[in-house]
């Protein structure tokens, strides 16, 4: 269904509908500082809709805009994500299942370590941060980033599993 071009009904309706689990999944973890499913989601989607995976992506940025305001922060969503998109499409098609679900919890653990210093430069930017200023807003948050990167490795043992069980659906969508 993903490989067509273009996106079908299915894929028009599923597809932000995806993307406001990802927002509702979000609120309802807030209370656990970065720790959530996002990095997980992320990459289930990019393994079953490649491309297609940016549109509930940006529907997830768009509705914590929203939400939360369009704020200077805001603005790193805008391509952080996107980066563990692009890491999740760069890695191999076809791996054997426990080789995949180690090197997706890796990847997903990787991202989140490397979050507070993906964020960094548009932080410094907007608030107008040398290099030494940024250096120190990453060394600041590095605490959150740990936290961050243990959380997206737990839940990144769920990718595998979650995967399967979205191309069944898929599949199953298809014959309807």
């Amino acid at each position: 269904m993903s490989r067509q071009k273009g996106l079908s009904v299915y894929e028009l309706v599923l597809l932000p509908v995806l993307g406001v689990l990802m927002f509702l999944s979000k609120l309802l973890m807030e209370f656990l500082p970065n720790i959530h499913l996002l990095g997980m989601f992320i990459v289930v989607f990019t393994l079953v809709f490649r491309v297609k995976a940016l549109i509930p992506i940006y529907v997830y940025v768009f509705l914590v805009g929203l939400y939360m305001g369009f704020s200077p922060w805001w603005m790193a969503n805008l391509y952080t994500w996107a980066v563990l998109w692009g890491m999740t499409m760069l890695l191999p098609r076809r791996m054997p299942p426990k080789v995949a679900c180690v090197v997706y919890a890796a990847v997903c653990a990787l991202h989140g370590f490397a979050y507070g210093t993906l964020c960094a430069p548009a932080q410094a930017w907007l608030f107008g941060l040398d290099f030494r200023g940024m250096i120190a807003w990453i060394v600041a948050g590095f605490p959150f980033d740990v936290a961050h990167g243990v959380g997206n490795l737990l839940t990144g043992l769920f990718i595998v599993p979650f995967v399967a069980l979205l191309r069944r659906l898929n599949r199953s969508a298809q014959r309807l």
